[in-house]
């Protein structure tokens, strides 16, 4: 099953406290009311094109809202050492190499570094340096 988003779970848990809020009060209500109250709650068919102004809307949204800034303070006490439990489980992940391909590759490593140094020192001193001289005509 997906993760839910922040969103989704915020509208989930305003949700759920609505419904608990709405079975207390039944729970104080006679039968009766229960009937007018379910007809006076129906909310009208939105139009595609108009926005609809209820107050009792705007009151669940600014409710959600509160109770999405109220996880928003406790998440990071929660997360705190996420990043560390992450960390650990891509290094589970890795695919490690075996000793002997680490000192295989250390070996050609080492190899390439002696080339290439001995190739520069060759052109420096044998080749670049005495060009140098001969066009500066310092050596003269």
């Amino acid at each position: 099953m997906a993760k839910k988003s922040k969103t989704q779970r915020a509208k989930a848990s305003a949700a759920r406290a609505q419904r608990k809020q709405a079975r207390e009060e039944l729970g104080n209500e006679s039968p009766a009311s229960e009937n007018v109250k379910e007809v006076a709650e129906e909310k009208p068919k939105r139009s595609l094109f108009k926005k609809d102004t209820d107050s009792k809307e705007t009151a669940e949204k600014s409710a959600a809202k509160a109770v999405s800034k109220d996880k928003k303070d406790a998440k990071p006490k929660k997360k705190r050492f996420q990043f560390f439990r992450d960390v650990k489980a891509e290094m589970k992940r890795v695919t490690w190499p075996t000793k002997q391909d680490v000192a295989r590759w250390s070996v050609v490593v080492v190899c390439a570094l002696i080339f290439f140094g001995v190739y520069v020192a060759v052109l420096d001193n044998l080749i670049a340096t005495p060009l140098l001289v001969f066009v500066s005509g310092l050596g003269a």
